[in-house]
């Protein structure tokens, strides 16, 4: 199954937006969910393959619901 878009690009940008809607830095969430900086940055450029265990670390650091991470059509 081929998909027509790249999911990791898509979780990229979706991560990046609500971040930045938050006024939170990609240091400051990577202090506070405990993941390497350059490690957010991959993910949120789309070239990051995210494990699930890091989106809910993630969800719950932004206080928000893994599946709102998983909202592509929100944007």
């Amino acid at each position: 199954m081929d998909l027509a878009y790249d999911p990791r690009k898509r979780f990229g940008t979706r991560l990046a937006a609500l971040r930045r809607a938050k006024g939170i830095s990609q240091e400051r969430l990577a202090l506070e969910s405990g993941l390497a900086r350059s490690y957010l940055s991959g993910i949120e450029r789309g070239i990051r393959n995210i494990a699930l265990v890091n989106i809910c670390v993630l969800a719950a650091t932004l206080e928000l619901r893994p599946a709102d991470l998983l909202d592509f059509d929100a944007d």
